[in-house]
């Protein structure tokens, strides 16, 4: 029976619970009795978020560099103009809102006010940063987008100026949106939304416990298949340059990773299933177990933080040797046997 439990596979559902010997918030710590009190602890990070709306707002309205477009360059900006393939009103849907139901689902299961706060704003930021840097480059660089040609002369009647320039006679809004090729903005997007959900989903399940269970990696790279389809999306449909979909996915994926690791130890970390916050509340609840002592910026009205194993363990634990025994696979774990 010992071994039977030493090699069976802990189900990937398990996410939703707690793990043996990790302490329990026990539903006291939740959205309505901590939620506006951790809120306000991250204020200023709320209000730079805020800031980081309107920076976005300006650099989506303001108009992109007019890089010059020479009649010898057009062999490149012929492909024709086509619908998006992934509308843009479905980005912030798979992007933010799915990552966000994710942790209302976790959230749900385990109580924990401090991995859904900090899960949300790290997505949050996350997106919104990479939106800042996304739409500073496409303004900055002006590059034009593959169908080109169509949006300048959409009757296919070209004019040029005597310095060789493209003399545009299409729509302004088409021309406007035909020089911010570069980067992709749906493909950063999908990539600094779905990534941090890549790495929240590999946290939550332990993906890198040494213990060599691979299917837990399917789950893990889902999120990041579903963003590297809209990457290609983008070049199908003659929006972007392969190098604006590769530069977009890089920024959306590195910036995903430091805002993640900003409230989430790496996934790889044996703590990797917590937000830095959740282990600091246990810490001083441990040096401070006194009610009414603040803990993480959480004033504690009783005894709310409680150690209890979980029923349900993801590997077998052997026996403690305060007990008298000792299983098996200590016994090979120490040597022994």
């Amino acid at each position: 029976m010992a071994w039977r439990n030493i090699i069976s596979f802990a189900p990937i559902t398990r996410i939703f619970q707690g793990n043996t010997g990790e302490a329990q918030l026990g539903g006291t710590c939740t959205i309505r009795s901590h939620g506006a009190t951790v809120a306000r602890s991250h204020k200023h990070d709320w209000l730079i978020l805020l800031l980081l709306v309107v920076m976005e707002i300006i650099l989506y309205v303001i108009h992109p560099f007019y890089r010059f477009v020479g009649k010898d360059m057009m062999t490149d900006l012929k492909y024709p103009m086509k619908e998006n393939t992934v509308p843009i009103w479905a980005v912030p849907l798979y992007a933010i809102l799915l990552p966000i139901a994710v942790f209302l689902l976790i959230y749900l299961r385990r109580k924990d006010v401090y991995d859904l706060h900090h899960s949300v704003l790290g997505l949050l930021f996350a997106v919104l940063i990479t939106a800042v840097i996304t739409d500073s480059l496409k303004n900055a660089t002006g590059r034009p987008r593959p169908d080109f040609f169509w949006r300048c002369f959409p009757d296919g009647q070209d004019k040029y100026d005597k310095w060789g320039n493209v003399d545009c006679h299409g729509k302004k809004s088409d021309i406007r949106e035909g020089h911010k090729s570069f980067p992709s903005g749906h493909t950063s997007w999908s990539f600094a939304g779905l990534a941090f959900l890549s790495f929240y989903l590999s946290g939550k399940i332990k993906a890198f416990d040494r213990q060599g269970h691979v299917a837990k990696l399917c789950l893990v790279f889902l999120p990041l298949l579903a963003a590297s389809l809209v990457a290609i999306s983008r070049v199908d449909d003659y929006w972007h340059h392969w190098q604006d979909v590769f530069a977009g996915g890089l920024i959306g994926l590195v910036v995903a990773g430091f805002c993640y690791l900003q409230f989430f130890p790496p996934p790889y970390h044996p703590e990797g299933w917590g937000p830095y916050a959740y282990f600091q509340a246990m810490e001083e609840y441990r040096s401070n177990p006194q009610p009414g002592v603040p803990i993480n910026g959480v004033n504690r009205q009783g005894p709310e933080l409680q150690i209890v194993p979980h029923p349900k363990q993801n590997v077998f634990e052997p026996e403690s040797k305060d007990q008298g025994s000792t299983s098996a696979f200590e016994d090979v774990e120490l040597g022994r046997k």
